[in-house]
């Protein structure tokens, strides 16, 4: 992998470079609440380098325990004439680098359990008026735990110091002990080093680091840049593991050893023997590199690397006497229109019966030859249903099924209209005669439809700008003919006018939603275009809902005008006791005026179809559900309640009655649903 030599900058903060402030406290007690200060201790460091000192006793306020004194020497004569903790602050806060109104402090605040002393001092400064300390921390406790733990009986200060050789020794006083810290942390930093860890946001993070054996390979990334890029994992034998993008490699690739719970992750850190990198001047061209080297080696541990092989595309055979859509996996100079690539054959099944639904386009797979004669024993099933075409039996002429085919094939070159309007009026129909599963149904087919659609205008578009040279703040990008131009590769440009090729799909939508995104943050400007890079065609809509007050769930969204007098759609199905009055024969209570005034209510509030620009993805529908259902049927007092089904109680094989539990009643002993009597699914089931 090609090796880019790194600047100053990609190091990110050395150690070497940062300044590290290490603070002690003596105290009377262990709560910050209910003790308080007696002793104070800073010592600043900046390359091993001591840069000065803070020390001074405080007078807390409160007698000082006796066994306080007899572990630090610290008695109340001694702190009798000491300052107070108001008065020591402000010259804390300045040893401390803290400005009220300034900028964040670049020293690094550290401790033996840091946690403890900054509590203390937080609590000092809420108190009189300050805000908390706002330093980054290091914690010599953490980094002793991560790098010593197997190596020492404790982690105590005494011991670490012992294990290390450290020049200073604890003596529970503060600046001793914060000398004592001081050498500690100067000597687990060279433990560090041999982990790669040589910048101060390696620090920070070393201590989240799991204990795992793959730790070790933590020095396999003092290497890596912080810069956007591609990285590759390799095994003892070269080949290729995994391939990865990051905006910045360093963090990434250490992100393994730390956050990264994927199960795939520790049997990829076991087999990696190596990690190379190539520095990308984009993000764009990182994305870019990724997929390309993912095709190139199709690692194991990637699950796309194989997964443009199961792309397809929808065709429609106008080659044929009489077309029809069909999923296929290649594409062929025959004639037919394609549509795609999509990303799965279920995909693209899910495409054909949006536009099945639309157009009575024939559905058999029987070849017609044109001169042979159309007969056939009976029609195909949807032909019976009166939702296809079926030239098969003779009913249908070769005219007047061009006159079905020909608006197809016009709304997937061109104007989508002929296709969506026919789902949309199906789907409000169905929605206002409460045909709620059917209705969301069709608006799903919809969404899939406007999705493909909106695909298939991103990938015309930029294989027929051809040539691209877009300038952002990042640099310069050039695209010819879909294909990012990158330094040391050459990829032959797509031909305009024909399908994507699969193994390239991935590369062109990125590059097409890239160009959106930018050009609609403002973040580009176009130098050169060669060809056409926006479209003709009119705006795709996009299904937005819209709340309801209280959100009803996911599939009982409202989609358009109904028989309400408004917009309307889907609604929520029918209440229990409404279901009940159904099935039974009974008419349903017409007295109650909530009711009555919830439904108009309800229909004015409808999903809106908004026109957005031809290449906006579809948002998919939102979720806010609340257990509240606002136009339940609610019985004045008074009213008749309808009466629902008692199911008898659940009993078990010797015929003794079981106690209702572990979902209700009508299950046995194991838990599952008794022997002849109500599941709680069922109408008439009651919850235990």
């Amino acid at each position: 992998m090609l090796e880019v030599q790194r600047s100053l900058d990609d190091l990110g903060t050395p150690l070497a470079d940062a300044t590290f402030v290490v603070v002690d406290l003596e105290t009377t007690g262990t709560s910050p609440r209910q003790s308080a200060i007696t002793e104070i201790g800073a010592v600043r460091f900046r390359g091993g380098e001591l840069l000065g000192t803070f020390r001074t006793l405080v007078n807390p306020g409160v007698p000082i325990p006796p066994m306080i004194t007899v572990l630090t020497g610290i008695t109340e004569a001694m702190v009798r004439p000491a300052p107070s903790i108001e008065a020591v602050l402000p010259s804390l806060l300045e040893f401390l680098d803290v400005r009220p109104g300034g900028p964040a402090p670049a020293c690094v605040l550290v401790g033996h359990n840091v946690r403890f002393d900054a509590a203390f001092l937080d609590a000092a400064l809420e108190a009189h008026g300050y805000g908390r300390l706002p330093h980054r921390r290091v914690d010599t406790l953490a980094l002793a735990r991560r790098l010593l733990r197997d190596e020492v009986p404790n982690l105590r200060l005494a011991t670490l110091g012992d294990q290390l050789r450290t020049p200073h020794r604890p003596s529970h006083r503060a600046l001793d002990d914060a000398l004592a810290t001081a050498d500690v942390l100067h000597a687990l930093l060279e433990r560090a080093g041999t982990l790669g860890v040589l910048g101060l946001d390696d620090l920070l993070e070393l201590p989240t680091i799991r204990a795992h054996p793959a730790a070790a390979k933590l020095s396999l990334t003092a290497g890596l840049p912080r810069k956007p890029g591609v990285y590759l994992f390799r095994d003892a034998g070269g080949r290729v593991l995994y391939v990865g993008k990051a905006t910045n490699l360093r963090a990434r690739v250490r992100s393994y050893f730390s956050s990264d719970d994927r199960r795939k992750v520790p049997q990829l850190l076991r087999e990696t023997a190596t990690i190379d990198h190539l520095v990308s001047a984009t993000p764009l061209e990182a994305e870019v590199r990724e997929l390309r080297l993912i095709q190139r080696h199709e690692p194991r541990f990637n699950r796309r690397a194989k997964a443009w092989r199961s792309y397809a595309y929808l065709k429609l055979t106008l080659a044929e006497r009489f077309p029809r859509l069909a999923t296929v996996r290649t594409v062929r100079d025959d004639g037919g229109l394609y549509l795609g690539p999509l990303p799965s054959a279920g995909a693209a099944r899910a495409v054909q019966e949006a536009i099945e639904s639309a157009a009575p386009l024939r559905r058999c797979t029987r070849r017609l030859g044109r001169r042979l004669p159309t007969a056939c024993d009976a029609p195909c099933l949807p032909a019976q249903l009166g939702v296809a075409a079926c030239p098969c039996s003779g009913d249908t002429g070769e005219e007047e099924y061009a006159s079905v085919v020909a608006p197809v094939a016009a709304a997937l070159r061109g104007d989508p209209r002929p296709l969506l309007e026919p789902l949309e009026r199906r789907m409000h129909a169905l929605a206002g005669d409460e045909r709620f599963e059917e209705a969301a149904a069709t608006r799903d087919r919809l969404s899939a439809l406007v999705r493909t659609l909106t695909r298939q205008r991103i990938l015309e578009q930029v294989v027929t700008a051809g040539r691209i040279v877009a300038r952002g703040p990042e640099g310069t990008i050039e695209i010819v003919g879909g294909r990012l131009r990158l330094d040391g590769e050459e990829m032959a440009p797509l031909e305009p006018g024909r399908p994507v090729p699969r193994e390239a799909v991935d590369e062109v939508l990125a590059l097409g939603r890239w160009l959106e995104r930018a050009g609609r943050a403002g973040r580009v400007h176009l130098d050169a275009v060669a060809g056409r890079l926006a479209s003709p065609l009119p705006r795709l809509p996009r299904l937005r809902p819209v709340a309801l007050g209280r959100a009803p769930p996911r599939s009982l969204i409202r989609a358009g005008p109904a028989a309400h007098g408004g917009p309307a759609g889907l609604q929520r199905p029918p209440a229990l006791h409404e279901q009940v009055h159904e099935r039974r024969g009974d008419q349903r209570p017409e007295d109650d005026h909530e009711h009555e005034q919830q439904v108009p209510a309800q229909a004015a509030a409808a999903q809106e179809v908004e026109q957005v620009g031809a290449g906006e993805v579809p948002e998919p529908a939102g979720r806010d559900h609340d257990d509240e259902q606002p136009d339940r049927h609610r019985h004045e007092p008074g009213e008749e309640r309808p009466q629902l089904p008692c199911p008898r109680p659940a009993r078990g094989r010797r015929g003794r009655r079981l106690p209702a539990r572990r979902g209700g009643a009508g299950y046995d002993r194991g838990g599952r649903p008794g022997r002849g009597r109500s599941a709680p699914g069922d109408v008439g089931a009651a919850p235990a």
